[in-house]
């Protein structure tokens, strides 16, 4: 992961962009739009540079990640480098 993708995330927890909102099921907002968020459930976002991470490093061996699920793993206390 991208030192970038990590401090954006870092950020988001910082400011309260994360919330719980059902079991394991988190809502993040946008790093980039505050009128934004994104759900995360389990190992997947919603977001654009989720869905289009294959796209760009596909082939690589490197899972899927975003700066939202980065920081739902920090939220848990499971990340942040």
């Amino acid at each position: 992961m991208s030192a970038g993708t990590l401090r954006k995330a870092k950020r988001l927890v910082e400011s309260g962009g994360v919330a719980e909102v059902g079991d394991g099921i988190y809502q993040v907002r946008s790093s980039s739009d505050a009128s934004k968020s994104y759900i995360v459930d389990g190992d997947s976002c919603d977001c654009p540079g989720y869905a289009n991470f294959y796209k760009f490093h596909g082939g690589k061996g490197i899972r899927a990640n975003c700066s939202h699920l980065e920081a739902v793993r920090i939220f848990r206390g499971e990340g942040g480098g």
